[in-house]
């Protein structure tokens, strides 16, 4: 497969997940924000979810204070946000457009119309009547998206970089979910109020569909260490950092036919660890520290897959497609490179 192709698929997938899970995050804080909580700890909860794609810098620019009305209007339709759920499904459709020779007419047919519907429903004002109702639409068109290619591709290199885009893009949102999530419970400074922590860590799992599958695992109250344990650590569950990673090795592998890469060795290796990993463990040497250094390990993934299977340089369209979702935390790492 021409790398080009193969560019546009992979990225095509990294910014239909990434839309779903920004709908995922703003779900989870707009079902939080309604509860009775300080004005700080509310302000502290819009913060916290523009720090996990690194966007705290941006939205200052253009907006004073914090109102969840100015958060949730920049997350999703603000087009100088590179991430934002308007640029990326305007950006998975444009990629899907310029490779339809390489899937079929269900799968664009489904990106295109996502795009119509969005624009559609916006102008409608359904985020300022029912927010919750756009989020669910989003994560429904994703799901949808997917669907389409699990039930109607061949099972060929397209196919295979349409998955490894999509995998490498929900492990290091997961990572981040949680690490911010988790931080944000820390600097909580009631830490006696147990019925909002519930709700806390219940809008966690929910903004990764993770409620009933915890229920089901431990059958046990809620607590924070069996949800790091949850979305980390456990491979049967397919948005985990463990089951993420596993499908990434075997994804590479299949596009590699068996041959020897720099990133199928950082693959196995990343899967390997988590799966042999105790939770114990982890958080015992920090959760934070750890979160922190897997993101930069699948941020390096990301970069080696780039690099030994996609375009070399950045095609025509700069603006398109900012690779801003593989910064770390550490902000430490700036991307500027653009994809078309």
């Amino acid at each position: 497969m021409l790398s080009r192709t193969a560019d546009h698929l992979f990225w095509m997938a990294r910014y239909t997940e990434r839309a779903e899970n920004t709908a995922r995050m703003l779900d989870a804080n707009y079902q939080l924000s309604l509860l009775p909580q300080s004005d700080e700890y509310a302000e502290l909860g819009w913060r916290a979810m523009l720090s996990i794609s690194e966007l705290s810098g941006i939205y200052s620019a253009a907006h004073r204070g914090m109102k969840s009305r100015d958060v949730i209007d920049f997350m999703v339709r603000d087009l100088s946000n590179p991430s934002s759920i308007v640029s990326c499904l305007r950006a998975a459709r444009e990629n899907a457009r310029a490779v339809r020779s390489s899937t079929n007419s269900e799968l664009w047919e489904t990106l295109n119309t996502t795009w119509l519907e969005c624009q559609r429903m916006l102008a409608d004002g359904i985020l300022e009547r029912e927010p919750y109702t756009f989020f669910e639409w989003v994560k429904f068109r994703s799901h949808l998206s997917r669907g389409v290619q699990l039930g109607t591709l061949v099972k060929d290199d397209a196919f295979y970089f349409m998955r490894l885009g999509t995998f490498i893009e929900r492990a290091d949102n997961t990572a981040r979910i949680l690490d911010v999530k988790f931080e944000m419970m820390e600097q909580r400074a009631d830490t006696s109020a147990q019925p909002f922590d519930y709700h806390h860590w219940t809008a966690v799992l929910g903004s990764v569909s993770g409620f009933e599958v915890y229920r089901r695992v431990y059958r046990d109250v809620i607590t924070p260490e069996r949800v790091a344990g949850l979305l980390i650590l456990y491979g049967d569950w397919p948005r985990s950092l463990a089951a993420s990673i596993a499908e990434v090795e075997q994804l590479i592998a299949q596009v590699t036919k068996g041959r020897d890469t720099e990133a199928g060795r950082l693959a196995a290796q990343l899967s390997a660890e988590l799966k042999n990993g105790r939770i114990g463990d982890i958080l015992k040497g920090g959760l934070h520290a750890y979160l922190v250094d897997f993101l930069a390990r699948v941020n390096d993934l990301a970069g080696r897959v780039s690099r030994e299977f996609l375009l070399p340089i950045a095609p025509e369209e700069p603006a398109a497609q900012e690779q801003t979702q593989t910064q770390t935390q550490t902000q430490t790492q700036t991307q500027s490179q653009s994809k078309g």
